[in-house]
């Protein structure tokens, strides 16, 4: 499970960052990948990563702006000449249907793949035996969400060592034990499956915003998540660039991050003024506050650790 950042720049993209979109990569928990937001040249970066858009389950649009936005249509139609033939959600604000649709009758676009477009609000927008997705409103000038992805736990290994040495043999009844229920075996003997369990491993939690002044929902979705992904598009210097154009300084995300207690804090969605020794002072305000800071750069990826319970 990790995050991969294929555009990490505000507004308009520059020579060393596209505008946004990043995916979580859940091949190994569920053989697909997810994507939150798809700015315009999204596929373009997508040629130059590890993620390939057949591979594609769920693209969440965090808001309607162009550069959070425009490289959807492209993308979901490139995923059908790359292979791609299961089926797609797109989870978006109000809005997202029409853009999508207008964009495919207008261009006359064929899509060899099941489209399901789900608008929401607030709440689970998302939830089934491995995850739960819940969105909440932000504050930007037209309506902006973030998500909080929360895997669930997983029970712990079981020691078939332990069984064996008891005498009991591998089969069927080894997946109930598994799940912690209580079996009667063959020979009459009845055990707690929960007694054969290792430690159970605590599932991860990734918080991603869209646009947004500080607001109270954010503490809520932040609170405990192993990862914080937030836009820092200014250095406090220019906090009342930041407050008038509904945005967040490295400095506010920063204290957002340490409030949560969270695990780690990302900042992307740089301005285009922020440069190589200037993203070294923005990332360095941040990390006078909350020291776990990063900022992403475009193709670049971070592991998310599983934790013991």
């Amino acid at each position: 499970m990790e995050l991969y950042f294929l555009g990490t720049g505000a507004g308009m993209p520059t020579r060393g960052r596209n505008v946004t979109s990043v995916a979580l990569n859940l091949m190994p928990e569920r053989g697909t990948v997810w994507l939150f937001d798809a700015g315009e040249g999204t596929q373009h970066q997508m040629l130059r990563s590890p993620i390939k858009p057949g591979k594609l389950e769920f693209i969440f649009i965090t808001h309607l702006h162009g550069d959070h936005l425009y490289g959807l249509p492209g993308l979901m139609t490139s995923r059908s000449y790359q292979g791609g033939d299961e089926p797609l959600t797109v989870f978006g604000p109000p809005g997202v249907r029409r853009f999508v649709e207008t964009a495919f009758e207008v261009s006359g676009a064929h899509l060899d793949y099941e489209v399901r477009i789900r608008e929401f609000e607030e709440g689970v927008v998302f939830e089934d035996e491995q995850f739960r997705v819940t969105a909440a409103k932000l504050e930007h000038r037209i309506d902006s969400y973030g998500f909080r992805v929360a895997e669930r736990d997983t029970p712990g290994a079981l020691d078939s060592a332990r069984l064996a040495a008891e005498g009991f043999r591998p089969g069927p009844d080894y997946a109930r034990l598994k799940r912690g229920e209580t079996v009667t075996m063959p020979d009459g003997r009845t055990i707690d499956g929960g007694a054969y369990l290792g430690p159970a491993l605590k599932g991860r939690t990734v918080a991603v915003f869209g646009d947004t002044r500080p607001c109270g929902s954010e503490l809520e979705l932040a609170r405990g998540a192993d990862v914080l992904v937030h836009e820092a598009t200014y250095m406090h210097e220019k906090a009342d660039n930041a407050h008038k154009y509904y945005h967040t300084t490295a400095t506010q995300a920063a204290a957002l991050a340490a409030e949560a207690g969270v695990g780690a804090l990302i900042l992307t969605h740089l301005s285009s003024r922020y440069q190589d020794e200037a993203v070294h002072r923005l990332l360095e305000e941040a990390r006078a506050i909350f020291p776990r800071s990063h900022v992403a750069e475009d193709f670049w990826s971070y592991a998310i650790p599983r934790r013991a319970e």
